[in-house]
């Protein structure tokens, strides 16, 4: 079976590592077709170079690494009928029998130029819906409608969480189009190492005794590392380690100056993998009680212990009565919930001597391994069905549906 999958410009971490753990596993023909935003207009040539971003180039390198062919194209926007173009041409060529999308242009784009050039199968992977943004887009209505009417044009839309599937569920795509297949980490990336603690330390200039408290995440204003700051603030000697970028990192570098704490926080940038961040922290931290928690996952895996306000794979164990040790799970409406508990797990730092917790694992669930036999079964599952080659009357069939389904809280017509 030939697969190609068409991504976005990936960011650090998140959807681009998935694609990177799924491929490694997947016993398919597997291509990878990254959309890049133009760089500068190559002089004689009608379409833009793509543009290169450094975590996209490190996801791209490990694609390579792992065997799969990694194709740069250029789209310079969600609309571009230049991009559907050459990724039809593309897959004309590649005779493709599964198109498999990621993130919001490529989904757009990919599954318009996958029926057009005949691909038989169209899977798409919903990593990041969020209720009012989609991957730093506002859902205005022409957001929601474009996204309903790619839908049409696949078989099947993969959610990476229950909140996701959902979402799906409210905008109105059928139970029957979706399939729940979670996020995944590979545990042993995250293996705790010594040397390399004691080296990303130095890099970063933290001395060996001093406590480091870590969060991992885009910086923007839903991740609430603002939470962590004015925590870090009652946490006396120890320092902060916030692992990435984005439009949020002005007013945290602010804030930590008007909290007193500017020479105890550290802002690291975008890592290609976060490992090494990991293995230098001693206590990892996450605010955000929206998330999914696959920075939790990861962190726990490298022996940390973790306070977070949500993290559904976590909350599973704790409903189960079977919860990870080493983690806390913040109180909602106690804004001293948070420094009380960095304060208590340092405190046990202290008491184990700095030794290192185990690494832990959720469930196999979670587990990279099972993310990638749950799509190829989805794989076969849908090669049984007859080929689809329609391009029109999957548009056709959304008109009606785009009535029926409002953005939520619009009234809703013809129901």
């Amino acid at each position: 079976m030939r697969v190609l999958h068409v991504i976005s410009t990936p960011g650090p971490g998140g959807a681009g590592h998935q694609l990177r753990l799924l491929v490694r596993r997947l016993p398919h023909d597997n291509e990878v077709v990254m959309l890049a935003p133009a760089a500068s207009r190559v002089p004689g040539k009608l379409e833009d170079r793509p543009g290169t971003e450094p975590a996209a180039d490190g996801i791209a390198d490990a694609l390579r690494a792992e065997g799969a062919r990694v194709h740069r194209l250029t789209a310079t926007c969600d609309r571009d009928p230049g991009a559907i173009a050459r990724l039809r041409r593309l897959m004309l060529d590649g005779r493709y029998d599964v198109v498999h999308t990621h993130l919001y242009r490529a989904s757009v784009q990919g599954r318009i130029a996958a029926r057009l050039a005949g691909v038989p199968h169209v899977v798409t992977t919903e990593h990041h819906l969020g209720a009012e943004v989609l991957e730093g887009r506002r859902v205005s209505p022409g957001v929601r409608a474009l996204y309903l009417a790619g839908e049409r044009l696949g078989q099947v839309t993969i959610a990476a969480s229950p909140a996701i599937a959902g979402r799906l569920r409210d905008w109105g795509v059928p139970d029957e189009r979706i399939a729940m297949i979670p996020k995944a980490i590979d545990p042993t990336e995250f293996r705790f190492d010594r040397r390399t603690r004691a080296i990303t330390r130095a890099r970063l200039g933290v001395e060996p005794g001093v406590p480091l408290v870590g969060g991992v995440g885009r910086l923007e204003p839903d991740k609430r590392f603002d939470l962590l700051i004015r925590a870090i603030a009652e946490v006396p000697d120890a320092c902060l380690l916030l692992v990435g970028d984005g439009p949020a990192r002005a007013s945290l570098e602010r804030l930590a100056v008007i909290e007193g704490v500017a020479d105890r926080v550290l802002f690291a940038g975008a890592v290609v993998h976060t490992r090494e961040m990991l293995c230098a922290m001693d206590v990892f931290a996450s605010p955000d009680s929206r998330t999914f928690g696959l920075a939790i996952l990861e962190a726990i895996a490298s022996g940390l212990p973790a306070v977070y306000a949500a993290c559904p794979p976590l909350e599973e164990r704790i409903t189960a009565r079977a919860a990870v040790h080493g983690t806390h799970r913040l109180s909602p409406r106690d804004r001293e919930s948070l420094p009380r508990a960095l304060r208590a797990e340092l405190l046990c730092l202290d008491e184990r001597g700095g030794a290192r917790l185990p690494g832990r694992s959720v469930s196999s669930r979670y587990d990279a391994d099972h993310l990638a036999a749950a799509v190829g079964r989805l794989y076969e599952r849908i090669a049984d069905r007859p080929r689809r080659r329609q391009v029109i009357a999957p548009l056709l069939a959304y008109r009606g549906r785009a009535r029926r389904f409002p953005l939520p809280g619009g009234k809703v017509r013809n129901a």
